[in-house]
C-alpha cells in the first residue's frame, strides 16, 4: 500500500505547524511551501482540505496563516492520511469507514474468503500504527531520528565518545 502525496505533503506541512503550535502564531503558506518544498498550488488545496476536516484554522491579513485547532497530542496520523486519501483498507470490503460490499467476487456467498481475511489483517496492522500516533509523537520522533543522524560516529559506527580524565 501506497499513500498518496498529498498525505506526504500534508505530513511535512504539519510537522512545521506541530512546531510552532506552542508560539499560537499562524505559519503562512509561502513559508511551509518553502520551508517543506511543497508546491504552493498543491499546498493550498491540502491546507484547505484540512482546515474543513477541523484540522487546522486559519487567519487571514498581514499576521494570518494557518495553525493546529487540535492539540497535536489529539490527531492521530491515521485521521490525517484518511482525510486525504479516504480508508486505509486495501479492498473495499474490509473498510471499516468506507465499506463496499464485493458485487462481484464468487466468494461473497460463502461462509469465508481468504483474500478478505488477509487484507482484513493487512488493514487492521496498518490503522493500529497510524491510529496510534499523534502529530506530537510524531514530531518527538522526527526529532529523536534527526538528533541521531547529527550525532558525531566514529568509522565503527559508534558514538564517540570524551576521552576520561582519569591521570
Amino acid at each position: 500500500m501506497r499513500f498518496s502525496k498529498k498525505s506526504e505533503y500534508a505530513l511535512r506541512a504539519l510537522i512545521e505547524l506541530t512546531a510552532n503550535y506552542e508560539q499560537a502564531l499562524p505559519v503562512q503558506r509561502t513559508q511551509l511551501a518553502n520551508e517543506q518544498r511543497i508546491p504552493l498550488g498543491f499546498l493550498e488545496g491540502i491546507l484547505l482540505t484540512l482546515k474543513n476536516a477541523g484540522i487546522l484554522t486559519s487567519r487571514r491579513g498581514v499576521d494570518g496563516g494557518f495553525r493546529l485547532l487540535k492539540d497535536p497530542g489529539e490527531v492521530t496520523l491515521g485521521q490525517v492520511i484518511r482525510t486525504l486519501d479516504g480508508p486505509l483498507a486495501p479492498i473495499g470490503c474490509v473498510s471499516q469507514t468506507a465499506y463496499q460490499k464485493c458485487e462481484d467476487c464468487p466468494y461473497t456467498e460463502k461462509s469465508s474468503c481468504a483474500i478478505q481475511s488477509i487484507m482484513l489483517e493487512v488493514r487492521n496492522a496498518i490503522a493500529a500504527i497510524l491510529d496510534h500516533y499523534t502529530l506530537e509523537d510524531f514530531v518527538r520522533h522526527a526529532d529523536l531520528s534527526q538528533k541521531k543522524m547529527a550525532t558525531p560516529r566514529s568509522r565503527t559506527g559508534h558514538k564517540k565518545t570524551k576521552p576520561s580524565s582519569s591521570s
